[in-house]
C-alpha cells in the first residue's frame, strides 16, 4: 500500500484524522510522528488522546522538556519526543519499548530509533509550506497487517476526497 497523502486545511480536518486514526491504534502500536515546528503535532496528539477518551479537563502538552508524557484514556498513552536523543542507546535507556507492552507509543521524532522501540510503526509526517497543511501516513508494520488499508478506506468513508 502506498503512503496515504491528505489535505489538513483547517484544526477541524486535524481532528477527524485523529478521530479515523484512534479506532485502528492500541497498546503496543508505535506511531512514529515527524513535523517540523509548528506542523501542529502536540495540536494531532492532543486530538488523538481526546478521540482514546481523555477527558478535555486533562491538560495534553508537548514533552519537549520531559521527554515522556503519560495520559489515561480507555488505553494508556505514552507521548514521547526523541528530538535531543544522540543514539538508540540513549532512546533505549527511556524504557519506551518497555512501555509498548501495555500503552500506545506516540512518539515525535522516532524514525530513527523504530527499532529501538520494538520495529513496526505508523508513520504520521505533518508538514505545512506554501501549499497548506499535509499529512502523510506510512507504515513499516509487518506485511500481514493490513491496518493501512483499512485507515485509508476509512479515511475515504470519513474524511471525503
Amino acid at each position: 500500500m502506498l503512503p496515504l497523502e491528505l489535505e489538513l486545511p483547517t484544526r477541524r480536518a486535524t481532528i477527524r484524522l485523529a478521530r479515523v486514526l484512534a479506532p485502528h491504534l492500541g497498546p503496543g502500536d508505535l506511531l512514529a510522528l515527524s513535523g517540523e515546528l509548528g506542523s501542529g503535532k502536540t495540536f494531532f496528539v492532543r486530538a488523538l488522546c481526546r478521540a482514546l477518551g481523555l477527558p478535555a479537563r486533562t491538560r495534553v502538552t508537548s514533552p519537549s522538556f520531559a521527554l515522556i508524557n503519560e495520559y489515561q484514556a480507555r488505553i494508556p498513552i505514552v507521548h514521547a519526543d526523541l528530538y535531543r536523543m544522540g543514539s538508540a542507546d540513549e532512546a533505549r535507556h527511556l524504557g519506551l519499548r518497555e512501555m509498548r507492552s501495555y500503552a500506545l507509543l506516540v512518539v515525535e521524532w522516532a524514525a530513527p530509533y523504530v527499532a529501538a522501540l520494538g520495529g513496526g510503526a505508523l508513520h504520521l509526517e505533518l508538514c505545512v509550506d506554501d501549499r497548506g497543511r499535509r499529512a502523510r501516513l506510512d507504515s513499516s508494520l509487518p506485511p500481514d497487517d493490513l491496518r493501512l488499508g483499512h485507515i485509508a478506506r476509512d479515511i475515504g468513508l470519513r474524511l471525503g476526497p
